[in-house]
């Protein structure tokens, strides 16, 4: 196992390599620039913010300064809030968004699993096929609709939670669920999926055979092997969840990383919106790697190659 993981860890390098060259060149070549605003300025005074940020030198000079200071763990100072590096930045919003996604993440877990153990059991019944239609609504409504319809509902309409905010529970449960919703109902069709094909297995009806309560083949012996299909799915949504942050951030007015992003792409912030590129392509890149660990764990058949 540590070799895998020392090869797929080596493997990241020129992943991230990419990834920092290609933003870096993509955010330089977007029309504008940090210190275009309603408000001119003059030469002077553009002249020294450049010299301040090194954005006057060649475009390669800047790309190698960039780098250097990455291998030093400094993603420089944000061009908006000049008074704040990148690295405070991310320390203060990151926080925020990790809440976010775990509790999204918990709500699709429960939703999903629940959902698509009780129709892999239920078969053909109501409960499969009230599960099955709420898979399906999940999966075809997207968030920046369910985020709206359950403010309306919720908040307006019934005054139960907070339509904005993240400052206590109330204000944390509709963006919870509109984000975890939408991959619950990902992880209950695959639920449903894996549970029913180890359900036919041999293994399953001789448990059964032998007297094994119901709740014991289920939970037991059906669960892990049906679970395979969900683990394979969990790494690109955790990584859909991050990236799906930013719009509920932003429907929901939370202060976390994902709103910064956005703001800070309408704003030119070269360093703002490279730090958070890499941050979230790191994490990404870890997720996939124990997600991979778990699934050799819960399926002894495959090997750690």
């Amino acid at each position: 196992m540590f070799r895998f993981i020392a090869r797929r860890l080596l493997e990241t390098i020129p992943v991230l390599f990419i990834i920092i060259t290609a933003t870096f060149f993509m955010v330089r070549f977007v029309p504008g620039g940090p210190f275009d605003s309603e408000k001119a300025t003059t030469p002077e005074i553009r002249a020294n913010l450049e010299a301040y940020y090194g954005l006057n030198l060649p475009l390669h000079q800047q790309y190698f300064n960039y780098l250097k200071a990455i291998a030093q763990g400094d993603l420089g100072r944000s061009t908006k809030y000049a008074s704040r590096t990148v690295n405070e930045i991310i320390a203060d919003k990151l926080p925020t968004s990790l809440q976010l996604g775990g509790l999204s993440l918990l709500i699709a877990l429960i939703l999903g699993l629940t959902a698509g153990t009780l129709a892999a059991v239920k078969r053909n019944t109501k409960i499969d096929y009230t599960a099955s239609s709420f898979a399906m609504v999940g999966i075809c409504v997207p968030t920046f609709v369910l985020g709206p319809l359950l403010v309306l509902i919720f908040s307006i309409h019934l005054g139960w939670f907070s339509a904005s905010g993240w400052y206590d529970w109330q204000d944390r449960v509709l963006p919870s669920l509109t984000l975890g919703i939408v991959y619950a109902a990902g992880i209950a069709r695959l639920t449903r999926g894996g549970m029913l094909e180890v359900l036919n297995q041999d293994y399953i009806r001789t448990a059964r055979a032998k007297g094994a309560s119901e709740a014991r083949v289920i939970f037991k012996h059906a669960l892990r092997g049906g679970l395979l299909p969900v683990v394979s799915y969990l790494g690109p949504a955790i990584a859909g969840i991050l990236t799906g942050s930013f719009v509920i951030e932003t429907i929901f007015q939370i202060p976390g990383l994902g709103r910064e992003f956005v703001n800070s792409a309408f704003n030119r912030d070269y360093t703002l919106v490279l730090g958070t590129v890499i941050l979230y392509a790191v994490l990404i890149i870890a997720l996939n790697l124990i997600v991979d660990v778990v699934q050799v764990w819960l399926n002894p058949k495959l090997k750690f190659e």
